[in-house]
This record gives C-alpha cells, structure tokens and sequence, in this order.
C-alpha cells in the first residue's frame, strides 16, 4: 500500500532538482542550433530524377503538392527506331502551409527525387507565401546532409549491385569481342602467309602445267 503522499513528494524532489541546476539560454538566432541529422525541416526536390508519376501528389494526405507538366515527343535514337514520349515538369510546388511533415512524398517516390532538409527558417508574413516553387525547394536541396555511412557487414544496395553487374557484363562483352576480332586478324594473317603468291608476268598457260 503506498503511503500517503509519496506522490506528491516525488514531483515536489523533481522541482527542487531542477530548481538548483543552472539554466541554459540558447541564443538563437545568433547561434544556430545543432538539429539531429533526420530532422524535418522542409522537402527539397532533385529535379532531374523527377519523371511526373503523380505518385507524391496522389497519396499526400493533405493535397500539397502541386504538380503540372507536359509531354515532349523524343526523336528515334536510331535510324529506323521509333519515337517516343516523355512528361516534362513545368511546376512543381509544395504548400507548406497545408503540409503536416508526414514524409509520405518522400516514402513512396521511387525515383529519390524529394528528400528532408533540415532548414526551417522559412517564415513568411504572408501565408500564401508560403507556397514554395521548384525553384525554391531546388534551393533547400543542397542543404541535405550526406546519407549516413553504411555498416561494413551490410549488403551492398541493390542499385549499385545491378549497376556492378551491368558494367561487368558490358566490360565482359567488349572483352570477348576484341577477342574475337583478334583472333580473326591472326587468322587472316596466317591465311594470307600461307597462300603462294602468283607473277602476273609469267607467261606459262595455265593448261601447259
């Protein structure tokens, strides 16, 4: 049975500790502060591995994200191939107003296009301000900080497994084709010193032999 009172003196022991300890000031904002590497601040996009999926703009809770673009017609890359389209981004926004910093853009983008930054002095004194274009959160995109280093006993990514298996298969096909071109060469260099060579001043008939 707790004795009467013992709860009221732990919280009364908790206030006279914190009573005898020196406070702190932080003196923002002359002194930034040390925010944790995965704060969320603001999205900063990478614009060249945006392709226009939508996929942000659709699952965000809130409707953010505003996106427009259009379609480009690309010209055959070889003679005969065929033509092909693609979406080019013409308005990429992000109402920060509206954003409760949820990161389901960023989770469910599969081309690693928007990413947290720790910025957050972004203050307006009008709200519709703070609408911020393309060009703004391309901006915040070089305050991202470097992913962290990954474990040495990790496994390596899949997309630098499939790129090393690409490279080394290319590396192998190219290999095995200058063999071959090679080879043939030195064949045909041994055809060509074998074969007895003919004078075209000789007046022998080729039926008298």
């Amino acid at each position: 049975m707790p004795i009467p009172g013992s709860g009221l003196a732990k919280g009364l022991a908790v206030t006279l500790r914190t009573m005898t300890k020196r406070s702190h000031t932080a003196q923002y904002p002359d002194v930034q502060p040390e925010l944790p590497p995965r704060s969320r601040g603001v999205i900063g996009l990478f614009e060249e591995n945006c392709t226009v999926c939508m996929l942000c703009a659709r699952e965000c809770p809130d409707w953010c994200i505003y996106i427009d673009s259009h379609k480009e017609t690309v010209p055959a890359s070889t003679p005969g191939g065929r033509e092909r389209s693609r979406n080019v981004l013409d308005r990429f926004a992000i109402d920060f107003s509206l954003c409760m910093y949820c990161g389901i853009c960023i989770e469910v983008c599969p081309f690693d296009a928007l990413f947290w930054s720790p910025e957050f002095e972004y203050a307006e004194t009008d709200i519709h301000e703070l609408t911020h274009e393309r060009d703004k959160l391309r901006e915040w995109m070089w305050t991202v900080p470097a992913p962290p280093a990954l474990d040495p006993a990790a496994e390596e990514p899949k997309e630098i497994a499939a790129a090393r298996k690409a490279v080394e298969k290319a590396e192998a096909a190219a290999a095995a084709a200058a063999a071959a071109a090679a080879e043939a060469a030195e064949a045909a260099a041994r055809a060509a010193e074998t074969q007895e060579p003919t004078d075209p001043t000789d007046p022998t008939p080729e039926g008298d032999a």
